[in-house]
């Protein structure tokens, strides 16, 4: 059975959050993006990557799979959430590693934080190569996605949004 909802445009905010003062990314430092998924960014999701799975739309396909909700929001259209708030605060930065570990469901509508924390940063030539703890909230406190990622950043000057 297709969706029925409406297709409705998708809702985002980006904030960053560092702590230091200079606008410089260091050890610690966080930089976050909060983002609603809607019916448009699944049915655009699922355009761009051929990703037919019936869990995204098929109500009946869910609830046999023990979901009670519909539908879900793709795993991986979540996690562009990382890759997303590193861009936008590093242009030309350069994504080498992703771990992602999924824990828990987001449903269309469920309210997501995505955060990426500096854990360790190494200065190689011209480039500094930082390690982040990448992680996605639904509803404040629950963990969707826990995991880490690196990044080859041209500088560690954050860019403002």
């Amino acid at each position: 059975m297709p969706m029925k909802r409406p297709l409705l445009k998708s809702k985002f905010s980006l904030r960053h959050y560092s702590l230091s003062s200079e606008n410089v990314l260091k050890t610690g430092g966080i930089l976050k993006q909060t983002r609603t998924f809607l019916d448009f960014d699944i049915a655009e999701y699922s355009k761009l990557t051929h990703d037919s799975n019936p869990l995204h739309s098929d109500l009946k396909c869910a609830k046999q799979a023990g979901f009670t909700e519909i539908p879900l929001s793709p795993e991986m259209l979540v996690a562009s959430l990382f890759p997303r708030i590193i861009a936008c605060h590093f242009p030309w930065a350069v994504y080498v590693k992703q771990e992602l570990n999924f824990r828990s469901p987001v449903f269309i509508g469920d309210k997501v934080v995505g955060e990426v924390e500096a854990k360790n940063i190494r200065q190689i030539k011209e480039f500094c190569l930082v390690k982040f703890v990448t992680t996605c909230f639904k509803d404040g406190e629950i963990v969707v996605i826990g995991s880490e990622a690196m990044a080859m950043l041209p500088t560690l000057s954050i860019k403002k949004t």
